[in-house]
């Protein structure tokens, strides 16, 4: 079962007394070639969960730098069905890491949920997390994913209050995913002392671990979010060194690893006796 992944990912981190650090890739970005030595390098520079973003070409969600990932994901002919091959390639390497599939729901559609769900599972995919897919429509996805054993991870927000939570966490299973500011990604910050209430509220309504990602850029930012969630995502940070690799004509993967290990230092730094001692 593919979702065994993600809940043993977080036993052994609760175990350890640490948050889980989630890095977020688009697939493709900035080639086939460099987006593989990124997705491979993950795991050794520090993420204990990778999310990978599937080109589209209308990312409401995203901010600038995701929007352009996206374009370069586009520009190197990659999309939905391309992308999962590139976790079907890291499969063969590693069978621990849990990878989450980010995305939008019109190119899911296109290739049908059941033709999607079967697909996703042959090439190891552990989670899917739908930025436009409202859980009243959910139906349909859930059922597919169900027969291949991955997770629909719902996203909530500031604006859900509890009556709302309750029907986002209806048919997630994983995580949840909170998103810890208003508007699209990359351009405000997180704050940790507003998200942890936030994400106390969700793990009670949900009963899972919570991630929380948007505005979460640096690693002081990652390692105080670390401190009252059960994981931090960080992505346009990320994305960002893509495209300063890009212009400077430089391998992107160094890069990319390079932040990737900086950011997963700051939250392995986090753990449950550093927080008890601070208290």
């Amino acid at each position: 079962m593919t979702t065994a992944r993600i809940d043993a990912c977080f036993a052994a981190l609760k175990a350890e007394g640490r948050a889980a650090f989630i890095p977020y890739v688009m697939g493709g970005d900035p080639s086939r070639e460099e987006a593989l030595a990124i997705l491979k390098g993950l795991p050794a520079a520090g993420a204990d969960i990778i999310e990978l973003g599937f080109p589209f070409s209308d990312p409401m969600a995203e901010g600038p730098p995701i929007q352009r990932a996206a374009i370069r994901g586009m520009a190197a002919g990659f999309g939905l069905r391309s992308t999962m091959d590139l976790a079907r390639e890291f499969r063969k390497d590693d069978q621990t890491t849990p990878i989450i599939l980010m995305g939008y729901l019109n190119p899911i559609e296109s290739l049908g949920y059941d033709a999607f769900a079967a697909y996703a599972a042959e090439c190891g995919i552990d989670g899917l997390i739908v930025v436009d897919c409202p859980p009243e429509e959910a139906g349909p996805l859930i059922e597919a994913l169900d027969k291949v054993s991955i997770s629909l991870i719902r996203l909530a927000t500031p604006t859900s209050d509890d009556e709302r939570l309750k029907i986002v966490v209806q048919g997630t299973s994983g995580f949840v995913y909170y998103v810890a500011v208003a508007g699209v990604t990359g351009v405000k910050e997180a704050k940790a002392d507003v998200v942890a209430p936030a994400v106390e509220r969700v793990r009670k309504a949900s009963g899972l671990p919570v991630a929380v990602g948007f505005g979460v850029k640096t690693p002081e930012r990652a390692a105080e979010i670390a401190r009252v969630a059960d994981a931090v995502v960080v992505g346009s940070a990320l994305v960002d060194e893509v495209a300063a690799a890009v212009e400077a004509n430089e391998p992107a993967a160094t890069r990319v690893l390079a932040r990737v290990k900086a950011l997963g230092d700051a939250v392995r730094s986090v753990t449950s006796a550093s927080v008890t001692e601070t208290v």
